[in-house]
């Protein structure tokens, strides 16, 4: 019996050198925050995936959006520093007391010159540079918006009653409602209804990936956390409980976070059979 094994190779693009602090007013600059030290996964950040460490990969993809000016990778650990300078890229070592990855990005932030700022999980290898690409576009066109997201359409009844996935509801003008663990919007509605087009998209699933204006990201994490930001542990509340709106883009990439040795390894997989999500 002869056994054949397909191997997908991922190419690995270089990277062109780049500044963090010399940017123009108006630019994009892409922060990646890579916490060294994870419950679940230590050393998550240099797992290897594909004979490179996650941070390249996460790297490389932000790397593809065209409307960024640069990436940067904000960490606690001179390891993941060390990596990254290793395959060319930029890195900045960072506080290690940080009690999210939103405040990790915004003190790098504080040394910025740019205008817009994009917040890309240091564990999700698979980010589509489309997405980051949709999540910076409404800000060429609106001087008000302080803050944007992206939604993903629920394919999943496991998803939609799982509570580490979240749910997100917008307005009209696809402006943030709300952000729940919980199942919503509620989809027991009669059929018939006076308002038919609610349920037309169904429940959708949050994407974490954001962008802020540089000076609103400042502010945000001096604001006192709120309630429901506490109740729920979404730190995105405190926006919309502070008065803030959120632009939610709809896209059809939904990454892989990972969190779990299992995560991992699904990961690996995707990567050598070429599988999609």
């Amino acid at each position: 019996m002869v056994v054949t094994h397909r191997v997908v190779v991922f190419a690995v693009h270089p990277v062109t050198p780049q500044g963090t602090t010399t940017r123009s007013p108006g630019t994009a600059v892409v922060v990646i925050p890579a916490r060294y030290e994870s419950t679940r996964l230590p050393g998550k950040p240099l797992a290897n995936i594909a004979g490179h460490p996650m941070i390249e990969h996460v790297y490389r993809r932000a790397s593809r959006a065209t409307r960024a000016a640069s990436v940067l990778v904000a960490t606690d650990s001179e390891r993941v520093r060390d990596a990254v300078l290793a395959f060319g890229g930029d890195a900045q070592l960072t506080e290690r007391g940080h009690r999210n990855g939103t405040e990790r990005v915004a003190e790098v932030a504080r040394d910025l010159t740019c205008d817009l700022v994009v917040n890309v999980q240091g564990d999700e290898p698979l980010v589509d540079p489309l997405a980051i690409d949709l999540a910076l576009s409404p800000f060429a066109n609106d001087p008000t918006l302080c803050m944007s997201t992206l939604r993903t359409p629920m394919l999943s009844l496991d998803d939609l009653h799982d509570l580490n996935v979240v749910k997100v509801v917008v307005d009209r003008d696809d402006f943030a409602l709300y952000f729940s663990r919980a199942p919503i919007p509620h989809t027991d509605a009669p059929a018939g209804n006076d308002h038919p087009g609610e349920r037309a998209t169904g429940p959708s699933k949050h994407v974490g990936l954001y962008v802020y204006r540089r000076d609103f990201l400042l502010r945000f994490v001096e604001l006192e956390p709120t309630p429901l930001e506490c109740a729920e542990n979404l730190e995105q509340l405190r926006a919309l409980e502070h008065g803030y709106r959120i632009k939610v883009l709809t896209t059809s990439h939904d990454s892989i976070g990972v969190d779990t040795p299992s995560d991992l390894e699904r990961i690996r997989r995707i990567m050598i059979t070429g599988g999609s999500l």
